[in-house]
């Protein structure tokens, strides 16, 4: 079940940053905000544009920021690898740490306080952006597994958002131009934001199923966003809908 307010919270929370030293208070308050120990954003590849990679936000210690950028742990950080699988979540439990050079890894960073459990969100811009939205936590591992569950839907608008207003803050992304969308398409993003399923969707509307997912690909469309998710995320970036 998605928290609206909550929700609403933390999107006006990365709405206030405009600028590249605003993002680091925002990931604070976002992490106090649900109980997470930290929240990182990294730009993987930044869309044809050199130079520029790894570029990132984190609220990771500085210690562990500068050794992990020292020792190129991007190289064998098993979590850069998620950008090859797709858009969905993925949770550090089911990554390969068999190698030495990953358990390493992982284990000098629990030394550094950076939690044993995580989840990473890969995002792909339609510029040919490529990133990841990490969020690690310290809690026993049934209590991160339901944090995981209640939050696992608003941490994905969450990432999205966050990758407009991170390219927006860092120079590498104008906010473009986009087709106006029509009521229906406002009104099934809206109610796809709460939580809500194409099932469900057309049951509040009074429309068939295949309308909403109609809907929501025209939305997509005009939007220029991937998934769903992305569109929720542009459209509340670009404050085509609110919570």
């Amino acid at each position: 079940m998605v928290d609206n307010r909550r929700l609403s919270l933390s999107l006006k929370t990365l709405q206030s940053a405009k600028h590249r030293g605003d993002l680091h208070p925002a990931l604070d308050e976002l992490c106090a905000r649900y109980g997470l120990s930290h929240m990182t954003f990294l730009v993987v590849c930044s869309g044809g544009r050199s130079g520029l990679y790894p570029d990132y936000c984190t609220t990771y210690p500085g210690k562990w920021t500068e050794i992990y950028v020292n020792k190129r742990y991007f190289d064998i950080d098993p979590v850069i690898d998620v950008i090859r699988w797709g858009f969905l979540p993925v949770d550090w439990s089911s990554l390969d740490r068999r190698s030495a050079q990953a358990y390493r890894l992982f284990k000098e960073a629990r030394s550094y306080d950076i939690g044993p459990h995580g989840l990473t969100i890969p995002i792909r811009g339609s510029k040919g952006e490529r990133c990841l939205f990490s969020v690690s936590s310290n809690l026993p591992k049934r209590d991160w597994s339901r944090l995981r569950t209640s939050s696992i839907h608003e941490l994905q608008i969450l990432s999205h958002y966050l990758h407009e207003t991170t390219l927006s803050a860092s120079g590498l992304r104008e906010v473009g131009r986009y087709r106006t969308l029509s009521r229906r398409e406002t009104q099934c993003l809206q109610l796809l934001a709460t939580g809500r399923i194409s099932k469900q969707i057309a049951a509040d509307l009074g429309i068939s199923e295949n309308a909403v997912k109609l809907y929501l690909r025209s939305a997509r469309i005009k939007l220029n966003a991937a998934t769903s998710y992305q569109a929720v995320a542009k459209a509340s970036f670009l404050e085509l809908i609110k919570f």
